[in-house]
């Protein structure tokens, strides 16, 4: 499965939609401004909020978090010793970890679990301009929650290079 994501320009607040492979709106990313802390919402076409993201309160680093239906999925943060590539660590609730890492501001990036590739974050692959694909490679992988690791790896690399 590949989607589409239109890249965010002006930050909090924005809403954007994510197509799939054909041009169909499947995901709506509707960032909530006004917020003491970042915060997304990944709708459906009909407006159901699927995936609650937003930035956990009181961390020592950056971290966001993600929710279904009011319950904790996932925290996402960097890892402590990341020099060289953008790498953060997906802890799922269940207790398995996601591994994200790649130059995520150049939007190049993959999501693996267990040495095992689930989703390829990529602008190579296509023409349209501030636009990255979304390639989801596991036929059981969540795509929703793919997405939502996506937003969040983009949007605590984003935020730490203003820092």
């Amino acid at each position: 499965m590949r989607f589409l994501v239109r890249d965010r320009l002006l930050g909090i607040g924005d809403d954007y939609w994510i197509e799939d492979e054909h041009g169909e709106k499947v995901f709506l990313v509707d960032g909530k401004a006004m917020r003491l802390r970042d915060t997304f919402e990944l709708k459906d076409t009909r407006g159901n909020v699927l995936i609650d993201i937003h930035q956990k309160m009181f961390a020592l680093r950056d971290t966001m978090v993600i929710e279904r239906g009011g319950e904790p999925l996932a925290t996402i943060r960097r890892k402590r010793l990341s020099l060289l590539r953008n790498h953060y660590r997906v802890a799922l609730a269940e207790g398995t970890e996601l591994d994200v890492s790649g130059k995520i501001l150049d939007r190049e990036f993959a999501v693996e679990y267990d040495g095992e590739l689930l989703a390829v974050i990529s602008r190579r692959w296509l023409h349209v301009r501030e636009t990255y694909g979304v390639d989801i490679v596991r036929e059981d992988a969540d795509p929703a929650l793919l997405i939502a690791v996506a937003v969040c790896a983009i949007h605590l690399a984003e935020k730490e290079r203003e820092d």
